[in-house]
Parts: C-alpha cells; sequence; structure tokens
C-alpha cells in the first residue's frame, strides 16, 4: 500500500471504482498516476531506440509526461460522482479534460520565442493521452459515434462540459466540475513528479485551455501525414496504452529473459546448420528437415542477438496451431531458464496471492519474507483458447478448488495479454491484428519493435496468410526486429518472397545433405484411403504390432477411418490399453482435445536409439492439426494427398528421427474423391510430383523433398500461389501499415480478420445446463465453463443455423448446437438430410486452423 498523500483532498480523489482496481479495493488518482508513470519507465528500458524511435530522441519522455497525466481530467465532479456507488454516468471524456493539465505543464510557445520545453513536447505529449481510450475518426458509420471528432469540436459547449454543468434557465445549483482546492492540491502533486511548475500566468479556464489543446491535436492528425509520423504517433499511443494496461493491474514487465546467452553451448554436439544459424547477424531463414533441431538452430540465433540488441528484446514464436503452440510453450519451460529467487514480493506476485485467496480472506501484503522463484519459465502463449491452457497449467499445479484455479489462470492470462513475459508463443493472427491500429492493437504493435521473431513451418500457410504475414516482416524489421524463418519445406518461391519482403540482409542456412537419415519409402496408392483394400493394409500393419498414423483431409473422413480401423488397433494391443485407437481433429470439447494431445504425445514419443521395432503398436487418426511442432514418431504411415508440404510433413510424424531398427519404413499416400479443403490444381500438382519420384526411387530423402517442391512451384498453380502471396503482401501492406491516418479507428477491419483466420465457439446442446452452472457466479468462473466449447469454422456455423442445428442461447450468449457429440470422435456433422441435419457440404468443410 503506499503513502497516502499529504493533501487531504486528494486522498480522496480517484481514478477507478472497487469493481475495475486489483485487491478490489478503490484506487487514487495519485498512486495510478504514478504506476502508469512508472510503468512508462519500463516500457521504455524494454523497446529503447529501437526503430523510427530511436530518430526521436525526445520519444520516452513524451510517454512518460502523457502516462502520468493520462487521467488528470478525471478530477472532475462529474467522474468522481460516477464512480461511487450507484453514481450516474458522467457522459464526458476524461482524457479531453486531460489535455488541459497538459497544456499547464507544456504551454503554448509566445510568438516568435523560444521555450522550454520545446513545442514539439507539447503536442506529442497530448498526442499519447488524448488517443489513449479512443480513435479520432472513422469511416464506419456504426462507429462515428464513438469518436473523439463526432463528440467534440469548436462547437461543443465547452463549459457546460468542463467548467460549469447547470445553473442556467432557473437552475439554481450549478456543479462546478474542478472545485479550486482540489485543483489546487493536484497540480502541486504533478508538479513534483514531473519536476517543474505549471505556467499559471495566463488565467485561462481549464475547459478554454482543454478545447485549445484539443482542437490544436485533432487538426494535427485529422488529415493524411508521413508514413514515418503517423508510424510514431501509433507507437506513442501503444507506449501509453501498454503502460496504462500494466500500470492498473500492476503487473510489471518481465526483466528476466529465459532464453540463455550462447544457448548452443548446452547442445552436446550442435548441428553445423545450427551453428551456422546462430553466426547470422540479420535476418536468417533455416531450412532443415524435421527432427534435425530447426527448434534450437531458432534458439541458438535469438540467443547470440540478445546481446547486440538495445534494451530488453523479447522472444515471439510463432505458429499456425493451437496444438503446436502449446507443446512448444510445455518445451520451452523445459529447456529455457527460470527467473533467480526474489526477495521480496512484486505486485504481480502479491496480485496473484490476492486472486487465489479465497473470498473472505483479509487483503493483506505478503510481508517482507523471501519469496521463491516460479518452478519454471514463465512462457507466454497468444492464441484464441490461452484462457483454457492456462486454466488447465493451475489444475494440475492442485489449486484449492476449481473456482480458484479459474481465478488463477484469469490472473495469469491478464498478465499475459499484457505481453508481461520476455518469451511467447503466439499464432500471427494475433500478430496480425497489431496492423488494425487503434487504443486496442497499439500496444501490441509497440510490443513487436525490439523483438526476436521466429516465424516457424511458415509453409503452412495459404498464400494470402502468408503474403501478409511477409508484410508484417517488413514491418518487424522497420520496428528494429530480427526475424528468423524456420522449416523444413520451404519453396524457393518463399524464400524469395521472404527476402524481399524483409529488405535487408536475410542469410539462407540450410542443413548440409545427409543431416538427416533416409526414413520413408514411398507408395502411392491406386485407391482412396476409404476403399477396402487401403484399410485392409492398415489393418495388416496393426496386426503386426506397428504403431501407425493415419492423416485424413476432414473431420468426416477422420472419424469414419477411425470407426473402421479403431477395433483392429483395439485386437492388436492389451485389453487395458486405453489409448489403442485415437482420434484427433479440431471439433472437440476444449477440455477433451487438450486431454488426447496429452495421450497421444505420452503414447507415441520420439523413439530412443536402440528401441526395438515393435513399441506396442496403436493407431493414430488425425486431420492436419498434428502435422506441426508435434514431436511423435510413427512405425507406419498413410495420408490423403495434399499440397506437397503437408504431405511432407505427415511423413515428418513417421520415423521421425530415422531410428527405426528396419530402415525406412513404408509411408502410403493415397487419392481423394473430393479435393476439400484444398484447391483441386494443389493437389494435381503434388500428385504429379510425387510420381516424378517414386518411379525411380521410392526413397524420400532430403533431396526428394527439394526435388517435389520444385516440380510444385514450377507448375502454374505454384506460380499463381506466388503472385497471389505477394499481391496479399503488397495489398496488405497498403492498407493496413502505413498509418498515415494513425487515429482512424479501423475495427471493422479487426473483426474481419476474426473472421479469416478465428472460429466460431459452440456449445454442445447437452451441455447447457453445465454451462450454465460453470459460468455462474455462485457455483463456478465462466473460465471453467470455456472447456465446454467446440471450434468450428464461421461457414459451419452458418450452414448449421440455416439447417436449424445452431441456435444462440441470448441468456448463455453462446450458439448452441444440436448434433451427436462423443469425447472419443468429437462433433459429428455428417447427419441424413432426411432428418432435419446437417447438409453435406457442412461435414465435409475442412478442419479448423487454431
Amino acid at each position: 500500500m503506499t503513502d497516502p498523500p499529504t493533501d487531504e483532498v486528494l486522498a480522496t480523489l480517484l481514478a477507478k471504482s472497487a469493481g475495475r482496481s486489483v485487491g478490489d479495493e478503490p484506487e487514487r488518482l495519485t498512486d495510478h498516476s504514478r504506476a502508469v508513470r512508472d510503468a512508462a519507465r519500463a516500457v521504455a528500458a524494454r523497446i529503447g531506440a529501437a526503430g523510427p524511435i530511436a530518430a526521436a530522441p525526445r520519444f520516452w519522455e513524451w510517454a512518460e509526461w502523457a502516462a502520468l497525466l493520462h487521467d488528470a481530467g478525471k478530477v472532475t465532479e462529474g467522474f468522481q460522482r460516477q464512480i461511487r456507488p450507484g453514481g450516474t454516468a458522467w457522459g464526458e471524456r476524461h482524457e479531453v479534460l486531460s489535455l488541459a493539465y497538459v497544456g499547464l505543464f507544456h504551454p503554448e510557445p509566445p510568438a516568435g520565442g523560444e521555450t522550454t520545453p520545446p513545442v514539439a513536447d507539447r503536442l506529442m505529449t497530448a498526442t499519447g493521452v488524448l488517443f489513449h481510450h479512443r480513435a479520432l475518426t472513422s469511416s464506419d458509420e456504426e462507429l462515428v459515434e464513438r469518436c473523439l471528432t463526432y463528440t467534440y469540436s469548436e462547437d461543443t459547449d465547452w463549459r457546460s462540459a468542463f467548467g460549469v454543468t447547470g445553473g442556467r434557465d432557473g437552475d439554481p445549483d450549478p456543479l462546478i466540475q474542478i472545485p479550486r482546492r482540489r485543483h489546487a492540491e493536484l497540480l502541486g502533486w504533478f508538479a513534483g513528479q514531473l519536476g517543474w511548475e505549471p505556467a499559471l500566468s495566463e488565467r485561462r479556464k481549464m475547459w478554454e485551455r482543454a478545447r485549445e489543446l484539443f482542437l490544436a491535436t485533432r487538426d494535427r492528425w485529422v488529415d493524411p501525414v508521413s508514413e514515418r509520423d503517423g508510424l510514431l504517433a501509433v507507437l506513442l499511443q501503444g507506449a501509453v496504452t501498454l503502460a496504462d494496461h500494466a500500470g492498473s493491474a500492476h503487473v510489471p514487465l518481465q526483466a528476466h529473459m529465459p532464453l540463455p546467452r550462447r544457448f548452443l553451448d548446452r547442445l552436446p554436439t550442435p548441428y553445423d546448420h545450427q551453428c551456422a544459424a546462430a553466426t547470422v547477424e540479420g535476418h536468417v531463414i533455416v531450412r532443415a528437415p524435421t527432427g534435425s533441431g530447426k527448434t534450437e538452430a531458432g534458439l541458438g540465433w535469438a540467443s547470440a542477438r540478445l546481446e547486440r540488441m538495445p534494451g530488453q528484446p523479447r522472444l515471439v514464436w510463432v505458429l499456425p496451431y493451437r496444438a503446436s503452440i502449446d507443446a512448444t510453450a510445455a518445451r520451452f519451460r523445459t529447456n529455457l531458464d527460470p527467473p533467480p529467487p526474489i526477495s521480496s514480493p512484486s505486485p504481480m506476485a502479491m496480485a496473484m496471492a490476492m486472486a487465489m485467496a479465497p473470498d473472505d480472506a483479509p487483503r493483506t501484503g505478503a510481508g517482507d519474507q523471501s519469496t521463491p522463484a516460479e518452478p519454471e519459465p514463465d512462457i507466454g502463449i497468444l492464441h484464441a483458447t490461452a484462457a483454457r491452457t492456462l486454466l488447465e497449467r493451475a489444475v494440475d499445479e492442485d489449486c484449492p478448488s476449481p473456482r480458484d484455479a479459474a481465478r488463477k489462470a484469469r490472473a495469469r492470462a491478464g498478465a499475459m495479454r499484457l505481453f508481461a513475459q520476455r518469451v511467447r508463443v503466439a499464432t500471427p493472427h494475433q500478430l496480425l491484428r497489431a496492423a488494425i491500429a487503434g487504443p486496442r492493437y497499439s500496444s501490441v504493435l509497440l510490443e513487436q519493435a525490439n523483438c526476436l521473431m521466429i516465424l516457424d513451418e511458415l509453409h503452412a500457410y495459404d498464400p494470402i496468410t502468408f503474403g501478409r504475414i511477409c508484410a508484417a516482416m517488413r514491418l518487424w524489421s522497420q520496428l528494429g526486429s530480427k526475424v528468423a524463418v524456420l522449416s523444413a519445406t520451404l519453396a524457393e518461391p518463399m524464400v524469395t518472397l521472404v527476402r524481399e519482403s524483409l529488405g535487408g540482409p536475410c542469410e539462407l542456412v540450410s542443413a548440409a545433405p545427409g543431416t538427416a537419415p533416409d526414413r520413408h519409402r514411398l507408395v502411392l496408392a491406386d485407391t482412396p484411403i476409404t476403399a477396402p483394400g487401403s484399410l485392409d493394409t492398415i489393418r495388416g500393419w496393426l496386426a503386426a504390432g506397428h504403431a501407425v498414423l493415419v492423416v485424413a483431409n476432414s473431420v468426416r473422413t477422420a472419424q469414419r477411418l477411425h470407426a473402421e480401423l479403431g477395433p483392429a488397433a483395439r485386437a492388436a494391443t492389451t485389453p487395458d490399453d486405453l489409448d489403442s485407437a485415437v482420434l484427433l481433429h479440431s471439433r472437440f470439447r476444449a477440455k477433451d482435445r487438450a486431454a488426447i494431445e496429452r495421450r497421444i504425445l505420452a503414447r507415441h514419443p520420439e523413439r530412443e536409439p536402440g528401441e526395438p521395432a515393435r513399441r506396442g503398436g496403436g493407431l493414430v487418426v488425425s486431420t492436419q492439426v498434428l502435422e506441426v511442432s508435434l514431436c511423435l514418431d510413427f512405425d507406419r504411415g498413410a495420408s490423403e494427398v495434399a499440397p506437397i508440404e503437408a504431405v511432407a510433413q505427415r511423413a515428418g510424424r513417421v520415423n521421425r528421427r530415422g531410428r527405426h531398427p528396419e530402415g525406412p519404413v513404408e509411408f502410403q499416400v493415397h487419392p481423394v474423391e473430393r479435393n476439400l479443403p484444398y484447391d483441386q490444381e494443389a493437389l494435381d500438382a503434388a500428385w504429379s510430383a510425387l510420381r516424378s519420384t517414386v518411379d525411380t526411387d521410392p526413397t524420400i530423402s532430403e533431396q526428394t523433398i527439394g526435388a517435389w517442391l520444385d516440380h510444385v512451384y514450377a507448375t502454374e498453380w505454384g506460380q499463381r500461389w506466388t503472385a497471389t502471396a505477394a499481391r496479399a503482401r503488397d495489398e496488405f501492406a497498403a492498407s493496413f501499415l502505413t498509418f498515415r491516418r494513425p487515429f482512424d479507428d479501423r475495427s471493422e477491419f479487426a473483426g474481419k480478420l476474426d473472421e479469416q483466420f478465428d472460429t466460431v465457439h459452440v456449445l454442445h446442446a447437452d451441455d447447457v445446463a453445465e454451462y450454465r452452472e460453470l459460468a455462474g457466479r455462485d457455483h463456478g468462473d465462466p473460465l471453467l465453463a470455456e472447456g465446454l466449447l467446440i471450434p468450428i469454422r464461421f461457414s459451419q456455423s452458418a450452414m448449421l443455423r440455416q439447417a436449424g442445428r445452431l441456435v444462440l442461447d441470448r441468456n448463455l450468449r453462446v450458439p448452441v448446437v444440436d448434433a451427436p457429440y462423443s469425447s472419443e470422435t468429437g462433433l459429428e456433422l455428417s447427419l441424413d438430410n432426411t432428418t432435419g441435419g446437417v447438409s453435406a457440404a457442412v461435414a465435409g468443410l475442412p478442419d479448423t486452423v487454431l
């Protein structure tokens, strides 16, 4: 608890009500202002003079001043009454009045005279203050009313808004918004914090000062500005909003970096390509076979760069699927360094302690005793179901009750949303959202400055997404970040696009031939994977005791294969083997899918040297969610034909490190009857590439995969793919990454981006009662209820709604689906139309990418 202000009026002046502050206690305006100012200093230490900030030497002073003054406008009687119990809405924007205090401490220079601080300080500090909540303008008619230019202008009754409310037309009780003594004490406090006195020579009203600086700030940004000025303004907005969020939550930005310097020194015998990547000073592309240490190569490169970057760089690891994100985060928690012990609790530790305490426990500090460090590195997870992942971890750590676990997880999720951690694992969607500038996203953009960005498995994206990521790479480079791309299957056109996008030195490091042993013998089947002969072949593998991976292109096909092959898998293993036949796809409840992933990882880990050929058999049937970054190992594999990179990745989960005693093992690829979810020409190009090598040498080597990629991207389809990606990159950059209107609200585009990347989470009809109980305040926590939600695509939800199988529960605010569900097979959408079910079009839609 901070010491109370010496002035008794300031002791009663609040910034936040009890329900909006940590610890459920009201927060004083002076405490909040100081906390946000201190958080701005931490942000400055983290980002440093990176990118365009390096050319604006007073940038961090602007951010610090704006952070201190950002809520000064809450001094008004209208706001203070609003946040008291039973208060009514004030109706004005406090940040607009805060500009009056900016003007007092950064006065307008006299005509023809020099001033200190300079005029830029006044305008840029005002910019940081004014836009930490609302946009200036919007082209969306539905959003215009929320913009500052809609609410305030030359014609606004500024005196009534911020000076004296009422007192006219016979009203005997005017409300003076800023009482004289309160104003004097607040000015004195700010003067002590800033270290200089306000300019009080001009006896203008505060509402007049607010109007003057609002109009000047509006005029500076309402019309297009240069790209440099626009980007700098958005970064300043991000600095203030990030500081505001961190200060409000009392969550410090971590200084500890879990990634150690000289990471490769920990490896007994690093590969040559790992050592070569670590010596690259700028951007790097690492192309190496699955199982040859790409992750370690990326970590080695990043650890070497840490010593040559300013401030406190963050490591951001970008992956396409939720399963791969969670697996990579778990791997980092094992391989990276935990924070050192601390002698006193941090604000974050205290907030966590309060979140874990029972509702009726006293809210006290933890004393001055030594606080143990976290037992493992604190790794951030940024994807659509991050809160669910954190809850699973909290439950595993023996929290007293599910509700306590949910509260703990919510606190951790809040910290992750504030970007406290220095190592994060994320989806590209979370990062691309930062391009949709505004108070909600500008802090995300700022946090991509002075970073080490590692894009793992970049080949997994469609051309439009790939192009947008390339546009983001260009921006990251401008922001002073370094970029690494890791892939086993990155075609030359992709390499060229990445290099062109980065615009600076970018070295390609390829694993030497022979780095990975030959692991597979390719067999091109004549029949679909669901044909009787194909199924018999797989049943034969299972009967022989092999662990078998089968990968389908759609959930519907995967469910059918699991039903057909499950009995053979169970018959070939012991009766108590509950994991003899497992199905994995996206259409599971979140809690069920997490359990399935753990079962698969435990049942089919990487083969150790010297293990026997038979490891107990077992079957996993999956969709494309298993392709990336899961360290699994099977004896045999079969897959539907898919884009060539997907085929190679699916094969990479079979005989992963080439340690099978039989040498190269069989991997079958089958034709498909329906091309969805892929483009038919992509499948034709892949099949042609596979055919071009199988007849001469069925062994799949590193050189074979390279030949496949060259073959596919030389086709007309491959050339169109490259052109589409380049066009998407340039269009995305022109639309979102120029920032010539830095404070224009573009939330409508954020919604469109969500629709392209995200899913609709639905609730099964049988789970409504449990969801209601878990989400209820008296019995649980809304976070617990998220474990019952099932992700499906936007297009699937539309078709289900049209078929009468998806209805919005208006009380729970969740769509409810009526279709068969099992914790072993997931949501079933292939129902007979004659019973009012879902059309085949819905059932055949692709798996959800998370």
